[in-house]
């Protein structure tokens, strides 16, 4: 897996520092294929240690973001085929979940337009998510005679609170981009005309922050919220010590002289001036 694919149901951009992953099935609103599952995988193994991403923003072509597993190719397509159904479902999960949720950078999902069951998976597991207030979410496998399978339920649950989760679950009920913002699905949302300036805006604010630091800062949220409050000071002391040693621009040390000997900033008045050497 080390050498990227040739893709043909993705693409990727890169730009100043951003790169673009892009889900490039438009005409299926890309909905996801097993060749689209092998894909991602392949290209967030490589560009976790691409130097020229600093921060990666998934979105969709189109006027769709995702609009969840393509049930003809998926389920359908791989029926009395029990190695093809084992690398999808494989692949499937790898991407969106462990590759994407613990990749070592920031992660936008930009949520373009429609995004239904599946494609929620991926969109929660970006560190942050923005969306056209013109955006269509939607839990709409009751509708079908299924559940929200696979992790959907999951993430679905840990992300909103109970009610939400259940209503939107149980009624399969479409919801805006405004919505979603509302109940705490995305960070928020914005006209879609802004869509993509206000995640780049976004991004470049990230691009400031200490690398190191962002991805401990990251790590540290997610590991913390299935912990008690002993098991999260224990390792929360450990993550300090260990990016302390690991931080080659050793952001602590340059924050404290310039706070309390250099008085060069204030915290809430200024960030402090980092040594990206």
């Amino acid at each position: 897996m080390s050498e990227p694919m040739k893709y043909e149901t993705i693409k990727i951009e890169k730009e100043n520092g951003i790169t673009w992953l892009i889900l490039n099935r438009p005409e299926k609103r890309n909905a996801m294929s097993p060749q689209l599952h092998a894909e991602c995988n392949n290209a967030l193994y490589n560009l976790a240690t691409d130097p020229e991403t600093q921060v990666l923003i998934l979105t969709g072509a189109g006027d769709a973001y995702c609009a969840g597993q393509d049930l003809k190719l998926f389920f359908r397509g791989t029926e009395g085929k029990p190695r093809e159904r084992f690398e999808a479902a494989e692949n499937s999960h790898t991407w969106r979940w462990q590759r994407l949720s613990r990749f070592p950078k920031p992660t936008i999902a930009m949520v373009n337009g429609f995004c239904f069951g599946g494609g929620f998976v991926h969109m929660i597991a970006c560190d942050l998510a923005v969306a056209a207030d013109e955006a269509t979410f939607g839990l709409s496998e009751v509708n079908w005679g299924i559940i929200p399978g696979g992790s959907v339920s999951w993430n679905v649950a840990d992300v909103l609170n109970f009610r939400n989760a259940m209503y939107y679950a149980m009624t399969g009920d479409p919801f805006s981009g405004k919505i979603a913002a509302q109940i705490g699905l995305v960070n928020y949302s914005v006209p879609g005309a802004s869509l993509r300036d206000e995640t780049i805006k976004l991004a470049n604010k990230l691009k400031e922050k200490n690398p190191m630091t962002l991805r401990y800062t990251k790590e540290a949220i997610r590991s913390v919220r299935g912990m008690n409050e002993m098991q999260a000071t224990d390792y929360l002391n450990a993550k300090t010590d260990a990016l302390r040693l690991r931080d080659p621009e050793k952001g602590r040390d340059t924050a404290l002289a310039q706070f309390v000997d250099e008085k060069l900033f204030r915290p809430g008045l200024g960030n402090y001036v980092r040594d990206k050497k």
